[in-house]
């Protein structure tokens, strides 16, 4: 027997609590899924190298980057400007402070860390205050360490593993000095998960 129509536009009662189990689903299974492989992948255009550019795609140089200095860089950087401003794509390039090695002219002297807050995806930035030399989420005040990106003070910092360590760029420097990004693999074992995080292997 055919089902009538809702009169007026009207969701019964049954189906509305259909609806709601089914979202209820959907938001409890939500932070299990390896979100990582819903990002351009560059491994998967033949695993090429790019180097590290600036918002204004200003290409990073170890002879002009600051020690204990940060900027923001894109990656994957696309040809849409638009796409380009999305906040899974910006990474907080950091060189370290002297005291952690930011003085070596070599790609150890740099970081790149995920700029997604791994609490609630606020944008983090470092300050290179000294006191202060750390990464910090004004949202809601979780702290990140520059050399390790793990989380040491706020909310992300109580998140269990791997929801407490930032996604991290690979680097390398070139014969120019240039800094260049290696193909990442975006899961927790590797480079990590925007948003997600990565296990930290020590």
């Amino acid at each position: 027997m055919a089902k009538t129509p809702p009169v007026g536009g009207k969701v019964s009662r049954r189906d509305f609590l259909k609806l709601m189990a089914a979202a209820g689903t959907v938001m409890t299974f939500a932070p299990f899924v390896d979100w990582g492989k819903f990002l351009p992948n560059p491994a998967g255009k033949g695993g090429e190298r790019v180097k590290a550019q600036l918002v204004n795609g200003d290409v990073v140089n170890v002879k002009t980057f600051d020690v204990n200095h940060s900027d923001v860089i894109i990656y994957p950087r696309s040809q849409d400007e638009v796409l380009n401003t999305e906040p899974f794509r910006t990474w907080q390039l950091i060189r370290l402070p002297k005291e952690l090695g930011g003085d070596k002219n070599d790609a150890s002297a740099f970081r790149a860390y995920s700029m997604v807050c791994l609490h609630l995806w606020c944008l983090w930035k470092y300050w290179p205050q000294e006191g202060r030399k750390r990464g910090e989420c004004p949202c809601h005040g979780s702290m990140y360490d520059p050399l390790t990106g793990k989380a040491f003070a706020g909310p992300a910092s109580l998140q269990g593993p791997p929801s407490n360590v930032l996604p991290r760029l690979d680097l390398e420097m070139d014969t120019d000095g240039d800094i260049v990004v290696l193909p990442p693999r975006w899961d927790p074992n590797g480079n990590g998960i925007v948003g997600y995080g990565r296990y930290l292997n020590v």
